[in-house]
């Protein structure tokens, strides 16, 4: 095992640190692992500078922290890495300009996210983490009330009616991919963090609707405890260099992609760690409707 010492410089008030010290491509103490990990929780997301990781070194460190999903349920993964998502967006019109949780569309979200930084432009292209748990915090009493009781339905399905007037064929045909398999699933509000006890908002922009209201209704309480999810106090900005890498807590976290950059290439991979099935503060786990997201998880499916 490499001796290495890590050093934790926090870059916001209620969320993010750097991680100096570490060289993500050495064989890694359990104790850095260990207090990597124990970082990860306390700040939601942690970010190493000038790494130098290839695609099988990011899936090797991914793996020190729990079991690989596949690369996204229904997005191809990189040409002979099964493990990781490359998302090279000078070649495509989707973006992650909206906010969200990685997956929560399925009944076991991931644990978290590794992205690497293959290609960045001169100017552009920041990344923005929010922290769900400051924001439920920061609820007043009687609004966390009424979040502790509600569930709300996530899926990976468009509302096409809406937009599709204004999409390109490209983004179409994008859209068609990301959909081919439509999942559902019915999750807490109100997530308690298996690790920390933590709880916080698990919402995000897969949100479908709250179980029990009208679409307008749910609309106009998902909209209200979000505004709580991005304020400018919950939240951290990187900006990233190549070579880079952030590790992001998808229980406790939600992020932006900044869509800021034109045509200019920017290219990360992402690789994610399989997490658990969300608990409410009532105990009861999300339920799956739609959808058997066993592949992606790496497990196999029950027989009916």
């Amino acid at each position: 095992m490499t001796d290495q010492r890590l050093e934790v410089k926090p870059i916001a008030g209620r969320i993010g640190a750097k991680i100096l010290g570490i060289d993500l491509s050495a064989n890694l103490s359990d104790d850095i692992i260990r207090d990597i990990r124990q970082a990860l929780i306390q700040y939601k997301v942690i970010f190493f500078r000038n790494q130098n990781l290839d695609a099988n070194g990011q899936v090797a460190f991914a793996r020190r922290f729990g079991e690989i999903t596949t690369a996204h349920p229904t997005v191809p993964s990189l040409a002979g890495n099964p493990e990781v998502l490359d998302l090279d967006y000078g070649k495509t019109a989707a973006r992650a300009n909206n906010w969200h949780t990685d997956v929560t569309f399925v009944d076991r979200p991931p644990l978290g996210s590794v992205l690497r930084a293959l290609e960045i432009p001169p100017y552009g292209g920041d990344t923005i983490w929010a922290n769900s748990v400051t924001a439920y915090q920061d609820l007043p009493e009687h609004l966390r009330r009424i979040a502790d009781e509600l569930w709300a339905v996530h899926s990976n399905a468009y509302d096409y009616a809406e937009a599709a007037v204004n999409l390109s064929d490209e983004l179409k045909a994008y859209r068609q991919v990301f959909t081919s398999t439509v999942y559902e699933t019915l999750h807490p509000v109100v997530r308690v963090h298996p690790e920390s006890g933590e709880r916080g908002l698990f919402i995000g922009g897969f949100v479908r609707q709250i179980r029990g209201l009208s679409t307008t209704e749910s609309d106009d309480i998902i909209r209200l405890l979000q505004s709580y999810v991005t304020r400018p106090e919950n939240t951290v900005r990187w900006r990233w260099k190549v070579g880079d890498v952030a590790f992001w807590d998808n229980r406790a976290t939600q992020h932006y992609a900044v869509a800021d950059y034109g045509n200019q290439p920017r290219r990360v991979q992402r690789v994610t760690i399989v997490g658990d099935i969300p608990v409410g503060i009532d105990g009861k786990q999300s339920q799956a409707i739609k959808g058997d997201a066993s592949a992606y998880n790496k497990r196999l499916a029950v027989a009916v």
